[in-house]
């Protein structure tokens, strides 16, 4: 998909809310409400691609239940009813990406170290009956660490009963590989084990961001790993719905980070396809000035 301007303005504020945000998203092609459950910047992998500004400290470091489900009420509502297309942010969105996709618990760091991730999961998807969103998804925006945790496991079986997607993030093939851009102390085998486990349960979108690394992309050897990894998944009785390919739209953590070329997210892929025979979705990068 072409990454339009809209998508890469991700900025997880909105006028004065903290912890609600409204984006057009790329990968859900329309809008994606947000909601911060790390505002306080803490994040169990460090990911050299990452957006998010670590060197300056949030002005608000706890998730307020009763004012989270405040903002995200005023939020819905002004999406649903069309007034946001009205807003000086959104007043550009192309025609046939005004669509309200879903309510995404991504944010600042990684959602499911929230010690009260059930009881948010919950108390949002009651929300969104209330306000009659039946067709509007609730999707978690994840890096699978915290899976076999037991308030995770809660919270991921309440998405399941309220249209809910688990987006799983798997960058890597290899062990070294996945260290060198995940930088984090959790092993990849607790990844997979965790990504394994949740797809026997139910299907999962994996997300998996490729990027250029002091100029170089990953090597064929890495690509053929990390095809073999979706296979064991699939192999061990886990379901994959899609494999979504993407690359750097915003500037990343790290400068000597660089969006892939259209030709080369394409390439991915078609590898997965030919490979493991899983649907992929490819999207694609901007400049980073």
């Amino acid at each position: 998909m072409t990454t339009h301007q809209l998508h890469t303005l991700h900025e997880r504020s909105f006028e004065d809310y903290r912890f609600v945000y409204p984006v057009l998203s790329r990968r859900s092609r329309g809008i994606s409400v947000g909601v911060n459950l790390n505002p306080d910047k803490v994040c169990n992998f460090d990911c050299i691609y990452c957006q998010v500004d670590r060197t300056s400290q949030s002005e608000t470091q706890f998730v307020e239940l009763d004012a989270l489900v405040a903002e995200l009420r005023e939020v819905l509502a002004f999406v649903k009813s069309g007034e946001i297309y009205e807003s000086s942010k959104f007043r550009e969105t192309p025609a046939e990406l005004r669509r309200f996709n879903d309510i995404a618990f991504s944010g600042d760091g990684e959602p499911t170290t929230y010690r009260n991730f059930d009881t948010i999961i919950s108390t949002c998807a009651d929300l969104k009956r209330e306000l009659g969103l039946d067709d509007v998804k609730m999707v978690l925006i994840t890096n699978a660490s915290m899976f076999h945790r037991p308030h995770v496991e809660r919270g991921l079986a309440i998405l399941d009963a309220n249209q809910g997607e688990i987006w799983a993030k798997l960058d890597a093939g290899t062990s070294e590989y996945y260290h060198k851009i995940e930088r984090t102390s959790i092993p990849f085998e607790r990844i997979l084990k965790n990504i394994t486990a949740a797809a026997r349960v139910r299907p999962l979108v994996i997300q998996s961001l490729f990027m250029r690394v002091a100029g170089e992309g990953p090597s064929q050897r890495e690509l053929v790993a990390y095809c073999d990894r979706l296979g064991e998944i699939v192999a061990a009785g886990g379901e994959i719905r899609l494999v979504q390919v993407y690359t750097v739209a915003r500037r990343p953590a790290e400068d000597f980070v660089a969006p892939l070329a259209d030709t080369d997210v394409d390439a991915i892929a078609q590898l997965v396809q030919e490979r493991v025979g899983l649907p992929t979705a490819a999207f694609y990068g901007t400049s980073c000035p």
